[in-house]
Formats: C-alpha cells, structure tokens, sequence
C-alpha cells in the first residue's frame, strides 16, 4: 500500500479503475449473457464508464459522439471499401481462380501449404467471415477428391484467413487499432506480414499435421461438399486478379518505405504518400477490380452497381461495432483511465507491448469478439502510444491484434462456424481451432516482442 501511495496513486485513480473494470464487465456481461448485440453493449459501457468515473453525462455523450464519428469516417469508409473489393473477387469468379490455379499446381505434401497461400490471397481483402465462407466448401472438395485428413487441409486454411484477420489491414481490427493509436497503416501492414507469414506456417500447415493426429476421425459433411458446375463461366484470368488483391499492398507499402527512405520534402514521396494513403490505395484496387475483374467476368455497369452495392449491407455490423468500439475508446481516453493505466505500466516496468496484449487477451476470453478486444485494448493502451516512433506503435497495434485472437471458445461465433462446417464436436473443435488461435495469438506475440528491440 505503502508503494502505491509514494507512487503517487489517488483516490481518483482508484474511481477511474473501478470505473473501467465496471464498464468493462457490463459489456462483457451484455454480450455473453443478455446477448446483446456487441453494438448497444458498447454504447451502454461507454455510458457507464463515463458516469461512473465521474463525467458530466452531457460530456459523456459528447465524447462518445466523437468517438463514434471520428471511427467511422477514418475507418468505416476503408471497411466499406474493402467489403466492395471482397465482393468483386467472389462474384466475378476471381477468388475461384485463386484456389483453381494454386491448387492445380499443388501435390501430396504440398496440399497444406498450398492451401494456406490460398487463404491468406482470399483473405487479405476479405473479411473473416465471408473468406470462411468462401473457402470452406474448397476445403471439404480438397478432403474429397485427395482423401487426405480434414484438419490437414482445414487447419491451414482457417488459420491462414485468422493470421490476416488479426495482424493485417485493411481488416477492420487492425484499421481500428491503427487509428486509435495513431500508428502508421503501411508500417502496420509491413511488420503484420512480416510477423504472419511464420505466424501462419507454424499454426497452419505445420499444426495441421497435429491436429490431424488429435482430431482422427473429423469427417467432411457431406451435405456440404459441392461440385464445381460453374467451370465454363467465364472469369478473370490469375494474373488480373493477383494484381487486382496486391494492388492496395503493394501502393501502401510503398508509401511505408518512402517515409523511411525519402526526404518530407521529395516529390516522389509526396506522390507515395497519396497513392499509399490506405483509402486512395482500396479505392484504386475496387476501381481496378470493376475492370479486370469484372469485364472478363462478363459483368456489365449495372451488375457491377449492384455487386458493389450488395456488399455493404453484411457489413454494417461491423461499421457499428467499430464505430461505437471507438467511442468507447474516446471515453476512455477522456476520463484518464489511459493515463492511469500508463502510469501503472511504467511503475510496474512492464512492456507496453505485452501490456497490450495482455488487455486484449483477457476481453477476448471474456466476449468472444476479435473486433471489440481490439478497439477496447487499443483505447486502454492508446495513452502508451503517445510518445512512440512508427515501429513500435506498429508493433502495438500487432499485439493487440495478437492478443484478440487467444483461444476461441464457446462464446465466439467463428467457434461455432468452423465446428458446423467441419461438422466437428465441440470437444473437436476445441482441440483443433481453439488451439490454432492461441498459437497464432502465443506464436505472434514471442515474435513481435524481440523484434520490438531490433527496431
């Protein structure tokens, strides 16, 4: 006690704790069990954050307000973006001829690996879900026609579309994180990848070959595996669409390695620094997927008007998560639960890196939900990133992103999806994707550390 005090700890930062640990549980609880939709759970919890840390209520809904509004318009519009991309590539047949062309040159031993590099090209401008959904019934065809085990082909796949999902932009967790912390996208975008790619070799095709031997007998439903009757439609060709999915990378990259290698006065940068900005460069991958995508797909101006349109609607969950993940963030930030938080940190000499992780890791547990332990742990840690270089607020959105994805269970819905596609028992699935994420999340994280002191 006596530590704390010479510390400098006040009763108001005991208030503020207590305030953050309140409004932490009440969202916790909302969502497990009221099963409230993570939206309103968030809005409430903000609520009760700002009143119960002593805020004006008028100040609380201002703060809030901001919040919600300054997410949005920084992040939704990149969401929204990378939804229309997403969609571009399903129904112009793009992402069949993905896995058609990757697969096609895979064999025996190289199936696995083969079909972790198909998830991760589908999955980088896809959502989780929806990549899931795209890849599965390519999986259960894969498990069919080879008879190879499930979880060798499975594992691999999900793990590869989780990897992204987690540690990649323009996937919304990390786009949030990013812009609560204020950390640079192409930077982020740079060290996930460097971070994912044995990330994703470790938890995917060589922990597909033990869970294989943990989950023996996990059987592709039948109901599920499709015939492909649709291989006379004609799509892009591999080319088009590679260039059309690494477009957004390959310009946000390079606005990244400007930053490092160029003078703020060189024009070459100035131009990098606009086509890199992480909206021109989504833009221009939608406005190059509506022609190389969808001209050989045979899709005129009005169906792509419509493609485009359709895929806003399943993402406005999303959108409103993020947005009021945002808010909540901001009523942290203004009520001083980061300062307390950061100064706690600092006293107890522990890394704001592992901090990080450790925050999101344990709303993880409790809500099920990716998304909401990264938008909250980034507004508890945001504070922390004040006064970081590039690198290392990169790396913090990293391990938020990390600690988002420890061991999925019963109360995340990408659970319950992989157990019902793969027609697994919930013991099954808990020994074989449960698994999986925490490695990602534990395999992550000892990278992400060590590299934190290379940087």
């Amino acid at each position: 006690m006596n530590a704390v005090l010479a510390a400098g700890w006040t009763g108001h930062d005991t208030r503020l704790i207590i305030a953050a640990v309140v409004a932490i549980a009440v969202i916790v609880v909302l969502i497990t069990k009221v099963k409230l939709h993570p939206f309103l759970s968030l809005t409430i919890g903000s609520l009760v954050l700002g009143l119960t840390a002593g805020m004006p209520i008028t100040d609380v809904i201002k703060k809030f307000s901001a919040g919600v509004g300054s997410t949005v318009a920084s992040v939704g519009i990149l969401i929204a973006l990378g939804a229309m991309l997403g969609k571009l590539l399903a129904d112009s047949g793009g992402a069949d001829q993905i896995v058609d062309t990757v697969l096609g040159k895979a064999r025996g031993a190289a199936l696995p690996w083969a079909m972790a590099l198909v998830a991760a090209l589908i999955g980088l401008p896809m959502f989780f879900e929806i990549g899931l959904v795209m890849l599965i019934p390519v999986v259960l065809l894969a498990v069919k026609r080879t008879g190879k085990p499930l979880m060798l082909l499975g594992i691999p796949a999900v793990a590869g579309l989780s990897v992204l999902h987690g540690l990649v932009p323009p996937h919304p967790g990390p786009l949030a994180a990013a812009g609560a912390l204020n950390a640079n996208v192409g930077v982020t975008l740079a060290f996930g990848l460097l971070v994912g790619i044995p990330t994703l070799v470790i938890a995917g095709p060589l922990f597909g070959k033990v869970a294989a031997r943990l989950v023996p007998d996990a059987v592709a439903p039948e109901r599920l595996i499709p015939e492909r009757a649709d291989t006379d439609k004609p799509r892009p060709s591999f080319a088009a669409t590679l260039t059309t999915v690494l477009l957004p990378v390959v310009l946000m990259l390079a606005k990244a390695l400007s930053d490092i290698l160029l003078a703020k006065d060189n024009q070459a940068r100035k131009i990098f620094d606009f086509v890199g900005d992480p909206l021109i460069a989504l833009l221009a991958a939608v406005l190059a997927g509506m022609v190389l995508l969808g001209r050989p797909a045979g899709l005129g101006r009005e169906k792509l008007s419509t493609v485009v349109g359709d895929s806003l609607g399943p993402i406005a969950g999303i959108i409103l998560i993020v947005g009021a993940g945002g808010g909540f963030k901001q009523t942290l930030v203004d009520a001083g639960v980061g300062d307390v938080i950061t100064g706690l940190a600092k006293d107890a000499h522990l890394s704001p890196l592992l901090l990080g992780w450790l925050v999101a890791v344990a709303i993880r547990l409790a809500t099920g939900s990716a998304t909401v332990a990264t938008v909250s742990a980034a507004g508890i840690v945001a504070p922390l990133a004040a006064g970081m270089d590039p690198s290392q607020s990169a790396l913090l959105v990293l391990a938020i992103g990390a600690g988002s994805l420890f061991f999925s269970h019963v109360n995340d819905a990408g659970f319950w999806l992989v157990k019902e596609y793969f027609g697994l028992s919930v013991g099954q699935t808990l020994k074989s994707w449960s698994v999986m994420e925490t490695l990602i999340s534990v395999v992550a994280i000892a990278l992400i550390l060590p590299l934190s002191l290379l940087v």
